[in-house]
């Protein structure tokens, strides 16, 4: 056994680089400056009652000019201010909301909405109210995002069961609705932001989960990556690594709850980009309930991811890595060796992240610093992508961190390697600037988007951002 700790991977942004999103942006500007062409405004759609437009109305308004960090912590740099969202300062970025990009809901229908007597009716009624208005905006303004304005009561409706609904689990409950309006509207090609009046309200509650600072923070990236269709930060290239393809490998159920699951593929080139697939349906083994590809649908699934690479960078990776988040069979594995040297890859890892018990301690109060790895075997590790951070001086999570397996199947780097690849993308998800996610973007993506497209219909074509699934 080997015990290391892993250096923070390094972002690259507009001027320079650093390990933290919100300083790197801060003080370097977004990494899409580089670009001569870029955009340098952002047209917000908004839908909602009249009280919820009013608060994102203030909330934009503190966005613009900026918002002071937590002021009864010592973190400075866990609990960083706001510096605002601007033409002269770190998005580089105007945003712009107006009357005529919005589009307000009557309180009457939304009081109809929370009368009735079943939560499924609730919801359904509810993507339609909200799917009339985003499509309007979507097809007769020139907006880039819109954003959702979710009344309290009606969240509270539709994230509450009657008595018949007790089968329904709270997760399903909580984000049934968000799935289905993201989906239903994918087709019309504006990504959706969606927000609680409750969120963007600033109160001096203790309560609240998170300081206004630090919700500017997440709000604007993600905003400003679904409405420029760019990205705030990337990781840093090593130009002594061959080019690789980075592919995320997940399973959803359908709707109906059948045993029959789907496989969908999410790649990533070293710059974050990433383009989403939709497989066919999969088998289900008998021994222990999990999805998974026989041969010919692993190698049609990464044979397509890969001609999707080549179209959109016009030429082949040098190299394969494959996350899943559990096993490879033997023909999962033939399938996907067939694919890459149909393509011609010199090189390629398939990698297994999963949960494990095994628990590390730390030297004192903290728990073990986030990029902690146990080497139990040559191609197994113990990996802590959360714990205690020193940049932050401090461990910021709520609750002990879980580390993650790894567990190597094809193997051409080496497990550190492996592993240090696995913390950097953990910080490519733009939906989040606290710089310690748990999983790489691959899985964490590739979850996402089955939540939302088991509501996409077979005949529809998916749409291949991210940024439609965030």
């Amino acid at each position: 056994m080997k015990l290391i700790t892993l250096k923070e991977p390094l972002l690259e942004f507009g001027t320079g680089t650093h390990i933290c999103p919100r300083t790197g942006i801060e003080h370097m500007g977004v990494y899409d400056t580089r670009d001569e062409l870029r955009r340098t405004e952002l047209r917000i759609g908004v839908v909602g009652r009249g009280e919820g437009v009013d608060l994102l109305d203030d909330w934009l308004v503190k966005c613009r000019s900026g918002i002071e960090r937590k002021t009864k912590s010592n973190l400075l740099n866990l609990f960083r201010g706001f510096g605002g969202i601007n033409q002269d300062y770190g998005f580089l970025t105007r945003l712009i909301n107006s009357p005529q990009y919005t589009r307000t809901l009557k309180k009457s229908d939304v009081s109809e909405i929370v009368k009735l007597p079943s939560r499924e009716e609730r919801v359904d009624r509810s993507v339609e109210l909200y799917y009339e208005q985003v499509r309007f905006l979507a097809e007769n303004r020139s907006v880039d995002v819109i954003v959702c304005v979710v009344p309290n009561e009606m969240f509270d409706s539709i994230t509450s069961a009657a008595q018949t609904d007790k089968k329904d689990t709270d997760d399903d409950l909580e984000h049934n609705f968000r799935r289905q309006l993201k989906a239903r509207c994918m087709h019309l090609g504006t990504p959706l932001q969606l927000v609680r009046e409750k969120t963007i309200l600033i109160t001096k509650q203790s309560g609240e989960q998170q300081d206004p600072a630090t919700k500017a923070w997440n709000f604007c990236t993600a905003l400003y990556y679904k409405g420029n269709k760019t990205i705030p930060w990337r990781l840093v290239e090593d130009t002594a690594k061959p080019r690789t393809c980075y592919i995320g490998i997940g399973f959803y159920r359908s709707r109906d709850g059948e045993t029959i699951s789907s496989s969908l593929a999410q790649v990533f080139d070293e710059f974050g980009h990433g383009i989403i697939l939709r497989g066919t349906p999969v088998s289900i083994d008998k021994s222990d309930r999990r999805p998974y590809l026989n041969e010919d649908q692993a190698y049609d699934l990464l044979s397509e991811a890969l001609e999707e690479y080549d179209r959109a960078l016009e030429h082949m990776p040098a190299r394969i890595v494959v996350h899943k988040s559990s096993h490879f069979r033997d023909g999962e594995r033939s399938g996907f060796l067939r694919a890459i040297d149909d393509k011609g890859i010199r090189s390629k890892d398939f990698v297994t992240i999963t949960g494990t018990d095994i628990r590390l301690f730390g030297d004192g109060d903290y728990p073990p610093k986030r990029g902690t790895l146990l080497t139990v075997a040559e191609n197994e590790g113990i990996l802590y992508t959360r714990g205690t951070i020193d940049y932050y001086k401090t461990y910021p999570g709520s609750y002990v961190p879980n580390p993650l397996k790894i567990t190597v199947y094809e193997q051409d780097a080496s497990l550190e390697a492996l592993c240090e690849e696995i913390l950097g993308l953990t910080k490519m998800n733009w939906n989040n600037t606290q710089m310690d996610g748990r999983l790489p973007i691959t899985l964490e993506c590739a979850s996402k988007i089955g939540d939302i497209m088991k509501y996409v219909g077979e005949r529809e074509k998916p749409q291949v951002s991210y940024s439609y699934y965030m």
